[in-house]
């Protein structure tokens, strides 16, 4: 499951439709002039037939144009970084970190196009769900030939974004609900940086490392 709770994450990172209406309008109102997004996250992820896995929760922060950091905090350990070049998936458990090249998809998707709500338009049909659970809900679907995910539903309230809900392709539904969310806030040096600890195991397309030493 913590497998299944990982790759939902990263599936938030993969004709264009304008939807006008309420979770539209509150949308481009939450998103206007947003260059960074950071807050706290818990998340739960559903398999095909419905049975439900355990709730992960930890932190995340956003950049424009492609940064981005989601550290789960609990149950367990476990930090992605998207530097703009590399994603990096951190699992302390293991000391592993598997490292790749940050994809066009993984830029393109609904958490970090929020730092620039012009590409949401080109990169997703777009279309308004209405209102239930006391949320407003704009469903985006991918355009991309190969998409990560069937689709992603935002859940707005009058103060902004406060829930995701997304279904992969194998049918897992993963369900995030945002607090304390903050836009533009100043986001601390080096926090879309990853260096490997002293002793990881690292697999994958990495450059030339540097590593820290164990605290």
């Amino acid at each position: 499951m913590k497998r299944l709770l990982l790759a939902a994450t990263l599936s938030l990172l993969s004709l264009p439709t304008f939807a006008a209406g309420p979770a539209r309008d509150r949308l481009d109102t939450f998103a206007k002039g947003m260059h960074s997004l950071s807050g706290r996250f818990s998340q739960t992820l559903s398999g095909p037939n419905g049975e439900q896995g355990k709730t992960s929760s930890g932190t995340l922060a956003l950049q424009a144009p492609r940064q981005f950091r989601w550290e789960t905090t609990a149950p367990y350990k476990q930090t992605i970084v998207a530097d703009g070049s590399r994603v990096w998936l951190y699992d302390p458990d293991l000391e592993q970190v598997t490292v790749r090249k940050q994809s066009s998809e993984e830029a393109q998707s609904p958490l970090t196009v929020l730092t620039d709500v012009s590409r949401i338009d080109k990169d997703f049909k777009v279309t308004e769900q209405g209102e239930h659970d006391g949320f407003q809900w704009l469903r985006l679907t991918s355009t991309s030939k190969d998409p990560q995910f069937a689709y992603a539903d935002l859940g707005f309230d009058a103060e902004g974004l406060k829930r995701m809900a997304f279904r992969d392709q194998l049918g897992n539904v993963t369900r995030i609900q945002f607090a304390g969310l903050v836009r533009n806030a100043a986001l601390p040096d080096g926090t879309f940086n990853f260096v490997p600890p002293q002793g990881t195991d690292v697999v994958g397309d990495a450059p030339v490392l540097q590593t820290q030493p164990v605290k």
